[in-house]
């Protein structure tokens, strides 16, 4: 095992996700008793995650005297608590934002319904001649489903998110760079770190859990003195996460009229009521507040045959129009194992929580 020779003849700087680390101190394969220096990197995506109780452990195991760093893109109450319960005597170190989203970027919704947002999203990348846009989802499965009705609409798209290699994520945010693709659809993990220079546009297609990720999504536009137009497709299911961020921004997002699409009528935006202050009324309906954000769809037979009819339809050599390859006929490949999977544990279990494989 090549990780286990490198630690072997050791190492001066180690860097492990938590569940790999406690597999190398279960093996007795690492020792962490003279650790100097503990550095906890993407704190609040941890947090996120559920790797806490790993990371408890971890420290437990390392010495008490020690330097402690914690980085992290938000600070909420639960970061804090973290921080005082990790750290002694934490020295806080807040690094302002190159530019303050609100300064420079154009903040716009449209109310549409979570089947229509495909159709929309097209439509807006089309009739606007769109040709740098960054679309963010949920999940990975929704990244590459997504993708994969942008390019049957005619809109050359890529996505990045976990599953993919650290060389496909290159490969896929330099096509987006230099306009091979004009769509790159992405998760709010795979997102992180991404630097590009006066993008133009970026996509809520679903809209985060949390305000300040919504935040850090559009702080990707409006860079360097340059404008930018973050646009949300928000359905009645995420009028909770609208009304946070609406109040994290301390402003109301501009709602657009829907326009005509192929199939639907166009339909005026809602106008909500204003809220003066910092006075937050329930909205109308009580059961657009009432009910929870939409969950992923469980994978069905339709989405398995999807994924073999795109791997039939890729040959051995790369086709120009998709920007397809042997790599990425695997990276399908993976794709539709890990569905069947799925599909067989919904036959054995009907009951069972596919949730798990989220990541």
């Amino acid at each position: 095992n090549p990780q286990i020779k490198a630690l072997r003849a050791g190492v001066e700087v180690l860097v492990a996700t938590p569940g790999r680390l406690l597999d190398h101190v279960q093996q007795k394969t690492v020792n962490l008793t003279r650790v100097e220096i503990l550095v906890l990197d993407e704190a609040d995506r941890m947090l996120d995650m559920g790797f806490m109780p790993d990371i408890k452990r971890i420290i437990s195991l390392l010495p008490a005297e020690r330097q402690s760093l914690l980085f992290s893109a938000t600070f909420s109450e639960e970061i804090k608590r973290l921080a005082n319960q990790m750290l002694r005597n934490p020295v806080s170190i807040e690094v302002a934002r190159r530019n303050a989203p609100a300064d420079l970027v154009t903040h716009r919704m449209y109310e549409c319904d979570a089947d229509r947002k495909g159709a929309l999203l097209a439509h807006l990348i089309k009739s606007r001649d769109m040709q740098q846009v960054l679309v963010f989802v949920r999940t990975k499965r929704d990244a590459n489903r997504l993708m994969r009705e942008l390019v049957r609409d005619g809109v050359p798209a890529t996505a990045i998110h976990s599953d993919r290699t650290q060389g496909e994520r290159m490969q896929a945010l330099e096509e987006f760079k230099n306009g091979t693709m004009k769509v790159m659809v992405a998760t709010d993990i795979a997102a992180r770190g991404l630097d590009i220079e006066q993008l133009p546009f970026v996509i809520n297609y679903e809209l985060p859990y949390a305000a300040e990720d919504y935040i850090h999504r559009i702080g990707r536009t409006g860079r360097a003195g340059s404008p930018g137009e973050a646009i949300s497709l928000v359905c009645s299911e995420e009028k909770r996460m609208l009304d946070d961020i609406e109040r994290e921004l301390k402003r109301k997002l501009e709602r657009l009229p829907m326009p005509e699409l192929a199939g639907h009528r166009a339909r005026a935006p809602r106008h909500h009521e204003e809220r003066s202050g910092s006075e937050h009324r329930a909205p109308r309906s009580s059961n657009l507040h009432a009910v929870p954000a939409a969950k992923p769809a469980a994978p069905t037979a339709a989405d398995r045959n999807e994924l073999r009819a795109i791997i039939d339809a890729i040959p051995d050599d790369e086709i120009p129009e998709l920007n397809e390859s042997r790599a990425r006929r695997e990276h399908y490949q993976a794709e539709l194992a890990k569905l069947e999977v799925d599909l067989k544990r919904r036959e054995l279990v009907p009951a069972v929580d596919v949730k798990k494989e989220a990541f």
